[in-house]
This record gives C-alpha cells, structure tokens and sequence, in this order.
C-alpha cells in the first residue's frame, strides 16, 4: 500500500528588493555617479557596487585608476555623504 500526502509549503512573504538596474537602486546608483564626478572633477567615475536601503542607498565608486569614494543616494534623486575611502596619504 502506497500512502502519499501533499504538502503544501506557503513561501514567506518578502519585500520586494530593488535590484542594479531598477527604478529605487539604478536611480541611486546613477546621482551618485554624477554627484561624486562633480565633486572630484573626474568623468572616470564607475559604479563598483550598491547597498540598496529605503533610507538610501550606499554607493561605492571607482574613480579614475586608483580612488574609492562613498556617497548615499536617496529616492528623490539627492544624494549626500559623497567622501574618498582612498587614503590620500599613501598616495
């Protein structure tokens, strides 16, 4: 005798998560880019990656060959916290 049950598993409700590329995360990404290629002057300023919050969005930046810098984006397009993590001593 075969005995078989159905198990139905409910899958825990998520938040949706903005992802690269989205509206919330790819808005971030790109005021960040822009505001920290005006603050340093240098249009070699690549997205290295991207913490995405709903308070903001951490943005890490690669800018030219050998500076990091941080800024926090915002859903309103505004950014803030835009700072060099390079240690400017060493340079």
């Amino acid at each position: 005798m075969l005995l078989s049950a159905c198990v139905e598993e409910a899958a825990a409700p998520s938040q949706p998560r903005a992802v690269p590329g989205d509206s919330l995360e790819g808005q971030a990404r790109s005021a960040c880019a822009s505001a920290v290629r005006a603050e340093t002057g240098n249009p070699d300023v690549r997205v290295q990656r991207s913490s995405f919050s709903e308070a903001g969005t951490e943005v890490i930046l690669q800018v030219g060959p050998t500076g990091t810098w941080r800024c926090i984006g915002y859903r309103d397009g505004t950014t803030a916290g835009i700072q060099s993590l390079t240690d400017e001593g060493t340079l």
